[in-house]
C-alpha cells in the first residue's frame, strides 16, 4: 500500500435520537442532580450535553440493542472494504484518541504502527433538512495485532505539555461496577465492555469501561468545574486514550488553564485512575468560552 488512504469515504450514516437518549447519556457520564438542565427535559434550560453526538455513529437509528461486532467489521455489509487494507476487527481493538469540535460521510485514514492497525476517521453531524453541520467528531482506533500488511506508518502527533504548577481545577468521579453496562446503552454494545471472558480474550483482566465512557466522564468534569455546566461553553474537546479503565475505578481529572485569548480559555488536562496512578487520558485539550451572552438578555 503506497498511501494512507486519506480521502476514502464511507457512505453517509443516518442517525437519530430522542430526549430519552440524551437523558440516558447524561446519567451514564455522571451528570449530577444540581445540573438538572442536563437531566430533566422539563427544566426551562434543558440542553443536550455537548459531547453526546460522539455515540450516534454507533447507535445510528436503532432503538434496540444490536450486534456490535457484525456491524463494525470492515469488509462486511454495511461496512465496505477500505482499498488495500485488511478487514478491521473490532473485538481486537481499543480506542486511541477522540475529538469533538462544535461547529457527510466519514473520511478515513489508515496507517500501522508496529503490529497494530491504526484507523482514523472524521465526519460531520449534519441536519439533512438544512444541511447545517453541528459537530465534527474524529476518532482513532488501534487494531491490536492487525498490522503487518505493508501499510504506511502514520505521522507522529504533538504532545500536550502539562504545566508544572498547581492545578486550576480537579474533578473526581467514582465509577460503579455497572458503569460499562450502563454506558453501553448509549450505543457501544461491544461485548468487551460487558463480558469478563471477552475482556480476558483481549488480554485484559476482565470487561473494561468504554474508552468513550472515560472520555465523556472527563468532559463532564471539565464543563462542571470550569464551565458552570453550560453546554454552550464547550467548543473543542479532545483527548488521547493511554490506559484502560475498569468499572469501579475512581477517576481524577486534573485541569490547567494555559491561555485566555479572544474570549476563550484554552485548557489542558489529564485523567488518572486514583487507585494506582495510571494515566487513563492524556494529551487532553479543550477550548471553553469565558462568557456566553445570549441575544436579548
Amino acid at each position: 500500500m503506497k498511501n494512507d488512504d486519506l480521502g476514502f469515504k464511507y457512505p453517509p450514516i443516518k442517525c437519530s435520537y430522542n430526549r430519552r437518549d440524551v437523558l440516558l447519556f447524561a446519567n451514564a457520564i455522571g451528570v449530577q442532580q444540581d445540573e438538572l438542565h442536563l437531566l430533566y427535559e422539563l427544566q426551562p434550560k434543558f440542553a443536550m450535553f455537548p459531547t453526546f453526538p460522539v455515540n450516534l455513529a454507533y447507535k445510528r437509528t436503532d432503538q434496540d440493542v444490536f450486534d456490535f461486532i457484525a456491524r463494525n467489521i470492515t469488509g462486511t455489509s454495511p461496512q465496505p472494504d477500505v482499498p488495500g487494507v485488511p478487514p478491521f476487527v473490532p473485538q481486537r481493538s481499543v480506542d486511541g484518541e477522540s475529538t469533538t469540535h462544535q461547529l457527510r460521510g466519514a473520511r478515513l485514514r489508515n496507517t500501522q504502527q508496529g503490529g497494530a492497525m491504526i484507523l482514523e476517521s472524521e465526519g460531520e453531524l449534519i441536519d439533512v433538512k438544512t444541511n447545517m453541520a453541528y459537530v465534527k467528531p474524529s476518532s482513532t482506533s488501534f487494531g491490536i495485532g492487525q498490522g503487518g500488511y505493508g501499510g504506511p506508518r502514520g505521522p507522529s502527533k504533538p504532545s500536550t505539555s502539562i504545566p508544572k504548577r498547581a492545578r486550576d481545577a480537579v474533578h473526581t468521579f467514582k465509577t460503579s461496577p455497572e458503569a460499562g453496562l450502563l454506558y453501553r446503552l448509549c450505543g457501544d454494545y461491544n461485548p468487551m465492555h460487558a463480558d469478563d471472558e471477552v475482556g480476558k480474550q483481549a488480554s485484559f483482566k476482565g470487561a473494561i469501561l468504554q474508552g468513550l465512557g472515560t472520555w465523556n466522564i472527563a468532559a463532564h468534569g471539565l464543563l462542571r468545574e470550569l464551565g458552570d455546566s453550560d453546554p454552550e461553553r464547550l467548543k473543542l474537546y479532545r483527548a488521547r486514550f493511554k490506559s484502560v479503565v475498569y468499572p469501579d475505578d475512581e477517576l481524577e481529572t486534573r485541569m490547567w488553564i494555559v491561555k485566555s485569548e479572544g474570549g476563550f480559555d484554552h485548557i489542558v488536562f489529564e485523567t488518572i485512575v486514583k487507585d494506582d496512578g495510571r494515566v487513563a487520558l492524556c494529551n487532553g485539550a479543550t477550548v471553553k468560552v469565558v462568557m456566553v451572552t445570549n441575544v436579548g438578555t
